[in-house]
């Protein structure tokens, strides 16, 4: 099993799409085992988005990323990130498939919803930096005890 990193952003909590995203990776049977909604303080941003220190948008993405409150999230499946990446979609929405969060949601490159780590070794550093080990949880589905 593979862990993730997942955080909707503040256009996407504003715009009152947490439970349509969640839902979506539930339905394709990734596990939550990790959320909290967060106000991110300026620190943190850095800290998450420190690649991209020193690029021409890095003001304007620390800015709207500590804007509003965003929703952090941690899924548990097999191929955990490539799936999530495959839900999200695109960077840019206009380029994403047809039926991916941002296809259906995003309405603009800087406001497209949601962030999911793009590689294994990402999702574990992206988890450190936003939930400590007691704050994840490891169960079974019903169906997987069941079956």
């Amino acid at each position: 099993m593979e862990r993730t990193y997942l955080m909707i952003k503040p256009d996407g909590v504003q715009r009152g799409l947490i439970g349509e995203i969640i839902g979506r990776f539930e339905r394709k049977g990734l596990k939550l085992v990790g959320a909290k909604l967060i106000q991110m303080p300026l620190e943190l941003a850095e800290r998450h988005y420190a690649e991209h220190k020193g690029k021409d948008f890095y003001a304007r993405l620390l800015e709207f990323i500590t804007a509003g409150p965003v929703m952090a999230m941690v899924w548990e499946g097999d191929q955990a990130v490539s799936h999530a990446r495959a839900l999200i979609g695109k960077t840019n929405s206009l380029e994403a498939a047809p039926g991916t969060i941002r296809s259906d949601y995003a309405i603009h490159t800087n406001f497209n919803l949601i962030h999911g780590s793009d590689s294994h070794e990402s999702a574990l550093r992206e988890i450190g930096i936003f939930f400590r080990d007691d704050e994840l949880v490891s169960y079974e589905k019903a169906v997987q005890v069941w079956i």
